[in-house]
């Protein structure tokens, strides 16, 4: 009976929290250093270290919850807006919409090889930039519609 006492106790003193002292201070370089032990010399100053702060879950999903209902808020304003603009054009306009994008595609895909196929350096970053600018018209006009 008394091992599991001096067990229980044992237990208990090496799971308390342990709290250091954090010390900083700048050097004669000016390179500032952090230590739990104070130089012996140098002028330092003692940090005060404060807890972590934590988000409890419940927040966090009331949190997510809201997050996820504006953006279904704003994507249900974004396709009432485009529905007008669909149903006017009818079929030629999907056939020029899926034309243009197809376009976009190819041209992607012609970029794409060049970088693969090798370059100069001001080259590749011209190619990039064209593929930057193409992959964002492609997005908004093909993809985001």
């Amino acid at each position: 009976m008394p091992r599991i006492k001096a067990t229980t106790l044992l237990c208990l003193l090496l799971t308390t929290p342990v709290q250091a002292e954090v010390y900083r201070w700048t050097d004669a370089t000016g390179s500032i250093h952090f230590s739990d032990k104070p130089p012996e010399r140098l002028p330092h100053t003692e940090l005060e270290l404060r807890n972590p702060v934590t988000v409890p879950m419940a927040d966090n999903l009331r949190r997510s919850r809201n997050i996820s209902a504006t953006r279904d808020e704003v994507q249900s304003m974004l396709s009432a807006s485009d529905t007008p603009r669909k149903a006017r054009g009818g079929r030629e306009h999907q056939n020029q919409h899926a034309t243009t994008c197809d376009g976009y595609r190819k041209k992607l895909d012609r970029i794409q090889s060049q970088l693969r196929a090798g370059y100069k350096n001001d080259r590749g970053n011209s190619l990039r930039e064209k593929r930057r600018r193409l992959s964002k018209t492609y997005s908004r006009e093909c993809i985001l519609r």
